[in-house]
């Protein structure tokens, strides 16, 4: 049975939102049925003032590949990462091999959610955007639970010596906001589908509402979410709240339709 929810402003679980973040907007409004309802841009703090040149360059950019390439280019530069097509400057020294960048990240990400390289995508968005992570390898059911212990210790141990590891995933967020809104300029929203084993656990309205974890993966084909479980849902999903997705790095995030999707409560519907 289905447990209603009051209203569109509550939170079913208390380990569902920090009470602090580093966005323009609270985790408990980011959390709960309201903000699906009527969605506002989310903005990181600092990243546009620190990082303004980047948003010049991809101004002038023609096009989405022109964009893509723009800021590959830049994070290469910025962080040091390796980029065997960008030309060398020997006045900068030998280019560094931080154990992980973004591009790494994405990797471990697509691989296996459970891995340490999704422990740091989870820390990270638990830092910026303070939704809690309801699960890593086993269900955490709040801040004193051993499991969340164990949660950050993967992620501390994995992130550790790492180049401004943060940083890159704030620019990776940006820049998916960026594109989003010049992909799809009149849509607030995606349709799109996640497969699993869970139930629905509250509703509001008499639509079912799922629990999500604070980063998930989603796919815009409803036949490849049946890969992942033989329960598929359909999910209007605000465009503030996909941190990446295949066509912004095609060549990172290939076959699947990827979306990578914050968590919170949302409206979800059986898609048969």
């Amino acid at each position: 049975m289905l447990i209603s929810l009051p209203e569109p402003y509550s939170l079913p679980d208390d380990w569902l939102a920090l009470p602090f973040n580093h966005c323009n907007l609270p985790a408990r409004y980011l959390a709960c049925l309201a903000f699906q309802l009527e969605p506002v841009a989310l903005q990181l703090d600092g990243v546009h003032l620190l990082y303004a040149d980047l948003f010049d360059r991809l101004d002038a950019c023609p096009d989405r590949r022109t964009r893509r390439r723009c800021f590959i280019d830049f994070m290469a530069v910025r962080f040091h990462l390796p980029a065997a097509d960008l030309p060398e400057v020997p006045a900068m020294g030998p280019v560094p091999r931080p154990r992980l960048h973004y591009g790494q990240l994405l990797l471990g990400w697509l691989f296996d959610s459970d891995n340490q390289q999704g422990a740091i995508w989870r820390q990270w968005v638990e830092s910026r955007f303070g939704l809690c992570t309801r699960f890593y390898k086993e269900p955490i059911t709040g801040p004193d639970d051993p499991a969340y212990g164990r949660f950050l210790h993967t992620a501390g141990w994995a992130g550790y010596n790492s180049n401004a590891l943060y940083d890159q995933l704030d620019l990776l967020y940006s820049f998916c906001q960026y594109q989003l809104v010049r992909d799809f300029p009149l849509r607030r929203r995606l349709t799109l589908y996640r497969g699993g084993t869970e139930r629905p656990t509250h509703s509001f309205e008499g639509q079912p509402v799922m629990l999500l974890n604070n980063l998930c993966s989603c796919t815009d084909n409803p036949e490849e979410a049946f890969r992942f479980g033989p329960r598929v849902f359909a999910l209007e999903v605000p465009l503030p709240k996909i941190v990446c997705y295949q066509q912004l790095l095609p060549s990172v995030l290939q076959g699947e339709g990827e979306y990578m999707v914050l968590g919170g409560c949302y409206p979800v519907t059986p898609y048969a």
